[in-house]
């Protein structure tokens, strides 16, 4: 076994990090780092990339550079490696948030030796005067961390990571050691041919995740779903990912309203808020983040136990990195993602507009995510097949591996489809076909006559929504293809001809149903059953508290597998704390006093945790339509003008009109009523509803006299009325 510094690196890990063993490659890798040859590390979120840069940093002499992309990144790195040391100035990071004399600060410990990792953005690392200084110093390794960034074919690419390698030659070269959670062949080797180390040793982990439990479920009434799910994680850190900065600010609301600490963020936010949420999500102040896909690379919060997707993502690959932000430490992980194929057909037509081969990767993509979505194969065999590894078994953690969806023969109605869509001359959408099969009577069926074609009606018994699964999932087999062109237009590939001419078996998925499913087969797995819940959450009190009092991430303290070792095993002194999961003697030195003296006091007093009751509310969701009409009015453009700009009837305009001023919201009418009552006739509708029992448009015409008002005018005064007097 090899030593360093007369230790073995399993001693050094526990005499660091307070770790009994490493996980999965990381020995590997950091031996590899220590005998000074270049490493690439291709491993998943959550897999503990950041130790193999960090123990090999304290063992090194010198100082190890990790380039990193985001100031939040390295802000939470170097408070976790200060959690760990004595030394507070064994990691720094520098970048533009710093101010001079905090830059002249963490040089004087660099120069000192004190410092062993040194955090950098790239763009740092190309400032003249920074490449000047780091010329003077021993640098013992470079770490480039999130090195997909490097990429042009990530999904990340930064240009400023792809002059790593030059700086690096300007500094002065060592051993480089590139880690990411990107998985393509082509992005990898892009990677490694940047950095000049495309002789570098290989590490790639299996992207199997056993504790991260995948399910998916229809999205229906799917902010009420996210509630009642929330409220059964009480006190549980959790992301959920929206696409549309629009829907994070609703949801986060509509969380808030219901009692959950939940904050919004997105990249429309100005960047104190957007920084200060994060900073509250991280400290635990709030439970929950609500976000679209900017929140994530920014976070190293290993006990996000929850990751939900409010809308279904556009990738496969995006939505596996995200997913892999719960449960880094090991522990519980649950990933929820809401499915409705009206999302995907919003993110194809969001495609127009951009270059056809871009159309064509994008299609390709949601294919992918459809076929995710849809399938009843187990989960994380799916995923792992996607980034081309092979999943043997069962995961037995996922919803269609614990409650499996019945399959049938659909062979035949393959072949209906497909004759449909020759009937028809390839010439309409996949939801049109369908309402043809179904015998569905509406406007677009009357139009082009189809209820006189031999296949209308042919399928009534399945209904509509049967024909447009067993249409996506002809698509996913490559039988029929969406025009790009004619946007959502069917046609014909050469494997739909060859199936039509040759039909075999091919088997069909029956829709999921989720309502039916027995809540206990869809257990979700992860935790550990003897932990002791109210010294946990007791615990976990305690190390907010005290994270606040020394301004760090409650994880850096103590993280919640340490906590829940010390629910089982009640260490009631420190030589006991020491043995707990996850607590070094440093640790221990540092934080365990406190722990200690409440789990004592735990012991002898031993209270009860209540549990608390749900109550789901809404919001009043103003559309766009209402946010219009608002401005508009504000505006003073005429509401001939505005309808005629919306395509509305006057009629549907003054319902409009009049559900936002009874929702609360006080509009100006006056520009408009000027200019068809005078004020004589104003006065006289408004006395008569001062008085009127009664709202009734008609009420008011029979009182008033039809023959002097219509009905437009006894509705626009009633809305100045309630706008003026009711609001």
């Amino acid at each position: 076994m090899s030593t360093y510094n007369g230790e073995t690196l399993e001693q050094h890990l526990k005499s660091f990090f307070g770790f009994g063993k490493f996980k999965g490659q990381q020995k590997t890798v950091i031996e590899n780092v220590l005998d000074n040859k270049d490493t690439f590390v291709l491993m998943p979120t959550g897999g503990g990339k950041s130790l193999c840069y960090q123990l090999p940093s304290l063992l090194k002499e010198g100082t190890a550079i990790v380039i990193s992309p985001l100031i939040a990144l390295m802000k939470n790195q170097v408070d976790a490696m200060r959690s760990f040391s004595s030394e507070e100035g064994v990691a720094h990071f520098l970048n533009s948030s710093l101010t001079k004399t905090q830059i002249i600060s963490v040089k004087e410990d660099i120069v000192a030796k004190r410092t062993k990792l040194l955090y950098v953005a790239p763009e740092s690392l190309t400032k003249a005067d920074n490449i000047q200084f780091l010329r003077k110093i021993t640098i013992s390794f470079y770490a480039v961390d999130e090195a997909h960034c490097i990429s042009e074919w990530g999904h990340d690419f930064r240009p400023e990571y792809r002059r790593i390698r030059p700086i690096i030659e300007e500094i002065g070269r060592a051993p480089i050691i590139a880690l990411t959670a990107t998985a393509t062949q082509k992005v990898q080797h892009d990677i490694q041919k940047n950095l000049g180390m495309l002789n570098a040793k290989v590490f790639k982990a299996s992207f199997f995740r056993p504790n991260l439990y995948y399910e998916v479920r229809p999205k229906l009434d799917a902010a009420k779903q996210i509630i009642k799910f929330i409220k059964s994680h009480l006190g549980k850190s959790g992301i959920i990912y929206c696409l549309s900065r629009k829907k994070v600010e609703e949801l986060a609301e509509t969380l808030v309203v219901n009692g959950i600490s939940a904050l919004p963020y997105h990249a429309g936010m100005d960047s104190a808020t957007r920084t200060g949420n994060q900073d509250k999500f991280l400290m635990e102040d709030v439970d929950v983040i609500v976000a679209t896909i900017a929140f994530g690379m920014g976070i190293d919060k290993p006990d996000v136990r929850y990751v939900i997707h409010h809308d279904i993502p556009k990738s496969l690959e995006g939505y596996y990195q995200e997913t892999g932000r719960a449960g880094r430490d090991g522990g519980e992980g649950l990933c929820i993602a809401f499915y409705s194929y009206q999302d995907i057909q919003k993110l194809e037509k969001f495609m127009q507009g951009k270059p056809i081969a871009e159309q064509e990767i994008g299609r390709q993509l949601l294919l992918e995510t459809v076929s995710y979505a849809e399938s009843s194969l187990c989960r994380p065999r799916l995923l792992l097949n996607y980034f081309g590894e092979e999943l043997t078994i069962p995961c037995n953690n996922c919803d269609n591996c614990l409650s499996p969806k019945p399959r049938f023969e659909g062979k035949d109605y393959i072949v209906t489809i497909l004759n449909a869509v020759l009937v028809v001359k390839e010439r309409y959408k996949a939801d049109h076909i369908s309402n043809i099969l179904a015998g569905v009577q509406n406007a677009a069926i009357k139009s082009y006559r189809h209820a006189t074609l031999p296949i209308y009606g042919i399928g009534k018994e399945k209904g509509e929504k049967f024909w447009n699964t067993v249409f996506r999932q002809a698509l996913i087999a490559h039988f029929l293809i969406k025009d790009i062109e004619n946007y959502g237009i069917l046609k014909f590939t050469q494997a739909g001809y060859d199936y039509l001419k040759n039909p075999t078996s091919f088997i069909l998925t029956q829709d999921h149903n989720y309502e039916a499913m027995n809540e206990e087969s869809a257990k979700m797995q992860g935790g550990t059953s003897a932990v002791d819940p109210q010294l946990f959450n007791f615990l976990k009190d305690l190390r907010k508290k005290m994270s606040k009092r020394r301004n760090l991430p409650p994880f850096v303290i103590f993280q919640d597998p340490s906590l829940e070792d010390m629910a089982i095993q009640y260490p009631v002194s420190m030589d006991e704390m020491k043995n707990i999961a996850g607590v070094g003697a440093g640790k221990a030195r540092k934080y365990g006093k406190e722990f200690v003296e409440l789990i004592c006091r735990y012991v002898a007093d031993n209270d009860i945790e209540r549990p608390q009751d749900m109550v789901v509310k809404s919001i009043v969701n103003k559309s766009g339509l209402k946010v219009y009409i608002i401005q508009n009015i504000d505006r003073k453009v005429s509401l001939q003008d505005i309808a005629s700009a919306k395509q509305l009837e006057m009629d549907n305009l003054l319902n409009e009109i009049e559900a936002i001023v009874n929702s609360g919201t006080k509009l100006n009418l006056d520009y408009y009523i000027n200019e068809v009552l005078d004020s004589e006739h104003q006065e006289e509708v408004f006395d008569y509803f001062r008085e009127a029992e009664s709202e009734l448009i008609q009420e008011a015409l029979n009182e008033l006299g039809d023959d002097e008002y219509s009905e437009e005018d006894i509705r626009l005064m009633r809305i100045k009325f309630m706008s003026e007097i009711g609001n």
